[in-house]
């Protein structure tokens, strides 16, 4: 009874707020008058879906990310039962910025809690199984466009194929950390190759638009030479920085170490976040590639000079700004989810079918761990949602155009989206019952020391 009058004590201003930003011409007046009004209105609205709805799950025994995705998927779609005043969070630039430094954030702290040495340990069967990864669900997404989809043009099936292999990290990084498995091998597996996956998904992405931009006559098209750059260019930056990174980090953070104003270890570490997220992003990866790289690369010793004067460690540090800022991100992945496609039958088969190649290709990938022992399951289920990066490649597969027309119909691109959705949503319940099973848990008891 007590919370559920404090939870109706929290929602009561909030829809009283929200009902006096609910138009459009009362929204824009508010901006006009103060820019920063909107978007406190739309933390106070996130951040109380995130806690309610990971408050929920985790009572439930699930991961608190699911709770966080559902809530948003619930907030998107409140449109559907007559309530449109909420409608304005999907398309908030200021919102979709903050839940972008949330997800860079998130794959800092995963890569503070690995380090180099244990990376290249996995880094065989984290190549296989990125290759595995990219290579089946496109063939499978190729094959799946063209069953439902015979009379369209071979572009579309492409993309379609294209748009499968990609593998959202941030949605398992965070299961992971939820059920405090971001440490074992699986986990290094998982992360190497989506680091890996990213690179290869480039690659294919570029390949196909260059095909079409070939087709269209707006461009050169695809050529060896434009995918070694992108080889090239990918390599450089992921060998580079790790490389580079490791035996710079330490004489970085000493330096820091002899200044004296407060902060100067999160400070630096920030800089490398964002440093190496700028330099991902400028070659063409993923930021959150950047921000693995640069978690990866500081590890505790490092910064023991801050540690003698008391200071707490890294990752503590980071954990107020991680807690703030990732949670949004979630949150904002479940806004984006658009149910009404749902209504649609011929949309609908297309997505199901579509959501099993998803999920059965990436379970392919599971063959390429070389290790003995190890839970190919948990890793398979790892590499399943799409995500952000899903819908990025489905998003520039709209834009595209043969001959005056779009070379991914509206239909696809609404299957394509329930695609990325689904994945998205089954890999957080999936992971927290493969990691769960007895068997795994007698192996990791086993194996634990003392």
């Amino acid at each position: 009874m007590r919370k559920t009058l404090l939870v109706a004590s929290l929602l009561m201003p909030v829809l009283l707020a929200t009902h006096a930003f609910g138009s459009e011409a009362a929204a824009d007046a508010a901006a006009h008058a103060n820019p920063i009004a909107p978007v406190l209105l739309e933390l106070v609205i996130l951040l109380l879906a995130a806690k309610l709805g990971g408050d929920i799950f985790e009572r439930m025994g699930q991961p608190a990310v699911l709770g966080e995705l559902l809530f948003g998927v619930a907030l998107g779609n409140l449109q559907l039962l007559g309530y449109d005043q909420l409608t304005f969070l999907r398309y908030d630039p200021s919102l979709e910025l903050l839940a972008e430094i949330g997800v860079i954030l998130l794959l800092f702290q995963v890569g503070l809690e690995s380090n180099v040495r244990d990376m290249i340990s996995v880094g065989p069967s984290s190549m296989l199984v990125a290759v595995l990864g990219v290579i089946a669900p496109t063939i499978l997404g190729l094959g799946c466009s063209f069953w439902f989809h015979p009379d369209e043009s071979i572009y579309l099936h492409l993309f379609v194929g294209a748009t499968l292999c990609a593998t959202s990290v941030g949605i398992t990084a965070r299961v992971l950390q939820d059920l405090r498995q971001i440490q074992t091998r699986e986990a290094r597996i998982v992360l190497g190759a989506a680091v890996i996956d990213d690179v290869l998904g480039l690659i294919v992405l570029a390949t196909c638009i260059g095909i079409i931009s070939a087709a269209s006559g707006d461009g050169p098209g695809v050529s060896l030479v434009m995918l070694g750059g992108i080889v090239g260019k990918a390599l450089a930056f992921v060998l580079g920085a790790i490389t580079l990174g490791y035996f710079m980090s330490g004489a970085v953070l000493r330096l820091a170490a002899r200044f004296r104003v407060q902060g100067m270890l999160l400070t630096t570490a920030l800089l490398f976040c964002f440093s190496l997220s700028y330099v991902a992003q400028s070659v063409g990866l993923a930021p959150i590639v950047g921000a693995f790289a640069a978690g990866l690369i500081i590890e505790d010793r490092h910064y023991e000079a801050f540690r003698a004067r008391g200071t707490p460690k890294l990752h503590d540090l980071l954990n107020p700004l991680v807690t703030f800022l990732v949670p949004l991100f979630f949150v904002r992945m479940g806004l984006l989810v658009d149910l009404s496609t749902l209504g649609n039958s011929a949309v609908l088969g297309f997505a199901v079918v579509l959501t099993a190649a998803a999920i059965l290709g990436k379970q392919v990938c599971s063959l390429g761990v070389l290790e003995r022992g190890l839970d190919r399951v948990s890793i398979g289920f790892g590499m399943i949602p799409r995500g952000e990066v899903g819908l990025i490649f489905a998003n520039i597969g709209a834009t595209l155009v043969i001959d005056g027309e779009r070379v991914i119909s509206p239909d696809a691109f609404s299957a394509v989206v329930i695609m990325v959705m689904v994945t998205t949503l089954v890999t957080p319940p999936l992971l927290r019952w493969s990691l769960a099973r007895p068997r795994r848990r007698s192996r990791q008891t086993a194996e634990s020391p003392g």
